[in-house]
């Protein structure tokens, strides 16, 4: 009877203790909370982080991280659990501590006979009349004082009559919720626009209102399926707004203590956050940083370049090669104004600050032409409305802020003087015509090659014949003398590396040049064959993402291959180092994927033989000193000539963990073989981890990828190195690319050129099927197939003897 007893009064208690609406004179104790009718968002008393102090927040109940998206008192904390939140008769809520004193209250200009407070399933705490559910006449909202969080159906904007302006703000800390240096906001000076500000500086800026979003989005950007969004401008007001398609789609827009604005999705089978979108992607979200007339590409190792017409304003001092663009450009000629002037149709700049601009929403684009043409200090002009191909946007001060994007997007209009613009279609005929000549001539010169080929063949076939063949290498020898000086008697300072086949030096040569010196060791694998093959192949190879071979050393049992040095090692040394990957942000980890994959593009297709690699993995992928990757060790690889594009053998060489099943198992390689192992490197340099040596759930990293690209959770392989900072669209593209290339089946893997098309474009990929990964633990020892082994660092590279 007892136990009957406690659990009723626990059941009173725990109803005491969480209300769902408010009534004049009822309060809201430390300890106690008022929720939301379906159960979604909870409002109460909260510490944040480490911090003791109590604040009065509203937080989702559903979610086990129990996320606070506002905040009432952030400016007034309460220092104990005595703070009681008040409800009066006026419909005003007030915040008392212990000794009675008010730390916050709301406000209200008007009362009603029945005020109650309530909390809706938007997330938005509201004081209403009971018998009005008009929601245009809330007597208060939390909605109209956001806090870091930007809900769906929450506004940010001005009222233009009253000067009430709504906005989001960071907190100072994640200990303390007041407001911090950073806030999203409309400006509506001009053309308004969402910016980002730090104080009163703009530190980003999403652009303004062009029909469908803001105008530095992407132009390939799809309308979202999860938002649509809102945007109005008139007399009284203007103010974005943004609403969830889908209910069950739980999101919010979130701004850090840093600034950095990013919308979340919540996986709710992990009850976790996952990050849907970045807005400063990259560094060509800072705002202005290439200055007046430049645009920035983020793809560049130098973002900022001036516009065509334009120059430097400073390049003597040095600054435009430095790393210092705010200087910005200038007109090589001076605009002439009456004297003639026309404008210059830009396609792929996003459109620049229009806080200076102006606007008319009814005049043509010819219209908004001739009226910028007739106004000397009109710089450039555009559509308003990119939809429906109307409106005019003119810019009445230097241009500033402008990305590049990679494709087409709203056209912009840039004034320049008429001589200026007709010595540029000038030069644009002119190379034009050059490339139009340019390509019959090589098309001669490759016609005229191809008769060359088949004579010198004929004379090599009736060579071999007479027996007058001779094999050269046709490379630079340098003896060993020369090789032992230069790397100090191959010392173990100088020592960079160890690989399959023997030890890695770095060296000097009497004139300065250093180089990288690979010693093959007398009890390698690697035979005189596989060294002929691999000075023959890389002599007649040249490629930016291809090692560049400058000699080899020949005496007695010592057989060395001299490489140009690459003072930033090999891929494995950043990407699988706890330290030094964070030295790869999205960007180099981005281009050093793109350049390995123009490097294999070249191998397969574009070089006079085709030829597969066999041995591609992070070890063999050395980087320059601007982190340009470069393809090494061919001395596994094998060409085909013709159209022969596979082949088989009974000696299988690689590493495992990087090979395709076909070859491991079956002594099967083609092209396809390299794309595997590619497929396997984007994974390792996404998450930074090991394809071999990662384990979960007895998966290598391909079976962990794959089980979380089913489970629609791929974003969780992303390496915790690069933090918040990537582009969410590209990594998810990289992972689905990734996918495709370790497919079981070759016949089902790209090849290297459609790979290229699918890193770099927009389209919609195929759905990757099952990869041809390996249980770690399945996978048979060395010593039961094979009767040779040798060994590299931190991985094995496998010579396995295929059974008669």
């Amino acid at each position: 009877m007892e136990v009957v007893w406690c659990l009723i009064l626990f059941s009173f208690i725990l109803k005491a203790s969480t209300l769902e609406i408010i009534t004049p004179g009822q309060s809201i104790k430390d300890g106690e909370t008022l929720i939301s009718a379906g159960g979604s968002f909870e409002v109460g008393f909260f510490s944040p982080g480490s911090s003791k102090s109590r604040y009065v927040g509203l937080w989702y109940k559903k979610v086990s991280t129990g996320t606070v998206v506002w905040v009432a008192n952030r400016e007034a904390p309460v220092f104990d659990t005595s703070g009681v939140l008040n409800f009066s008769n006026q419909g005003i809520l007030t915040l008392l501590n212990s000794t009675k004193l008010v730390v916050w209250s709301s406000n209200t200009s008007r009362t009603v006979q029945d005020p109650v407070l309530q909390l809706l399933e938007s997330g938005n705490l509201v004081v209403k009349d009971r018998n009005d559910n008009n929601p245009d006449n809330l007597l208060w909202q939390s909605f109209d004082y956001p806090c870091d969080n930007f809900l769906p159906g929450m506004k940010i904007g001005k009222n233009l009559v009253t000067g009430f302006e709504t906005y989001i703000s960071s907190w100072k800390s994640t200990d303390d919720p007041a407001q911090g240096q950073y806030s999203l906001r409309i400006d509506p000076h001009g053309v308004p626009q969402l910016v980002v500000r730090k104080g009163s500086e703009v530190v980003f800026r999403a652009g303004s209102w062009d029909g469908v979003y803001f105008s530095n989005r992407k132009p390939s950007a799809k309308p979202s399926p999860l938002y649509s969004y809102q945007f109005v401008l008139n007399k009284n007001e203007v103010y974005y707004k943004c609403e969830t398609k889908n209910i069950s789609v739980i999101s919010r827009y979130a701004m850090n203590p840093s600034g950095l604005m990013q919308r979340f999705v919540l996986n709710e089978r992990k009850q976790e956050w996952e990050i849907y979108s970045t807005a400063q992607a990259d560094q060509c979200a800072v705002y202005g940083l290439c200055g007046a007339y430049a645009s920035c590409n983020s793809y560049g190792f130098t973002p900022c370049a001036c516009l065509e017409g334009f120059v430097p304003i400073s390049p003597s001092s040095g600054n435009w090669n430095s790393a210092e663009w705010s200087d910005g450009c200038i007109r090589r000629t001076p605009l002439a104004c009456d004297s003639g002037d026309s404008f210059m149709k830009h396609t792929r700049l996003a459109l620049p600050d229009t806080s200076k601009s102006w606007a008319n929403n009814s005049m043509s684009l010819k219209e908004c032409e001739e009226l910028c043409l007739r106004n000397c200090s009109c710089m450039a002009y555009a559509n308003l409305d990119i939809i429906k191909g109307t409106g005019c946007l003119l810019w009445f001060n230097e241009l500033i802020d402008m990305t590049e994007f990679n494709e087409d997007g709203q056209d912009l209009y840039i004034r320049l003087a008429k001589s200026e613009l007709d010595q540029i279609q000038r030069k644009m005929k002119s190379k034009k015509k050059q490339k139009a000549v340019i390509i019959a001539i090589s098309i001669i010169t490759a016609a005229g090659m191809m008769v060359i080929m088949v004579l010198l063949y004929i004379r090599k076939k009736i060579l071999c014949k007479e027996g007058k063949h001779k094999e050269k290498i046709e490379l630079p020898l340098f003896d060993l003398a020369t090789i032992a000086n230069a790397t100090d008697n191959f010392s173990s300072n100088n020592k960079l590396g160890q690989g399959g086949f023997g030890h890695v030096y770095k060296g000097m040569l009497k004139e300065g040049k250093e180089i990288a010196v690979k010693r093959l060791s007398k009890d390698s694998g690697q035979g005189l064959d596989e060294f002929k093959n691999e000075v023959t192949l890389i002599v007649k190879l040249q490629h930016r993402n291809l090692v560049k071979l400058i000699g080899c050393c020949i005496k007695g049992d010592e057989r060395m291959l001299i490489y140009e040095y690459l003072p930033n090692k090999s891929l494995d040394y950043f990407i699988f180092d706890k330290t030094r990957n964070r030295l790869l942000d999205w960007h180099r980890r981005r281009h050093i994927i793109d350049g390995i994959a123009r490097g294999l593009l070249y191998l397969h297709h574009d070089s006079r033989l085709r030829i597969i690699h066999r041995d591609l993995k992070a070890s063999n992928i050395l980087l320059d000193d601007s982190m340009n990757p470069k393809i090494s060790d061919f001395g596994l690889a094998r060409t085909f000539g013709g159209d022969k594009t596979e082949d088989k053998t009974r000696r299988v060489v690689g590493t495992y963990g990087y090979m395709s099943p076909e070859y491991a198992f079956h002594g099967c390689f083609s092209t396809k073989s390299d794309v595997f192992s590619f497929g396997v490197l984007i994974l390792e340099i996404i998450t930074g981890k090991r394809s071999r040596g990662y384990s979960d759930h007895d998966h290598n990293l391909l079976g962990h990828a794959w089980r979380l690209w089913t489970e629609e959770r791929p974003l969780e392989l992303i390496d915790k190195a690069l933090g918040d900072f990537y582009i969410i669209t590209e990594v998810l593209r990289c992972i689905h690319v990734a996918l495709l290339c370790v497919q079981l089946h070759p016949e089902d893997r790209p090849n290297m050129s459609s790979v290229l098309l699918m890193l770099g474009g927009e389209s919609t990929l195929p759905q990757p099927k099952k990869p041809g990964y390996f249980i770690e633990k399945s996978l048979p020892s060395a010593d039961k197939r094979s009767g040779e082994q040798s060994s590299s660092l931190n991985e094995f590279t496998i010579t396995l003897l295929e059974a008669r």
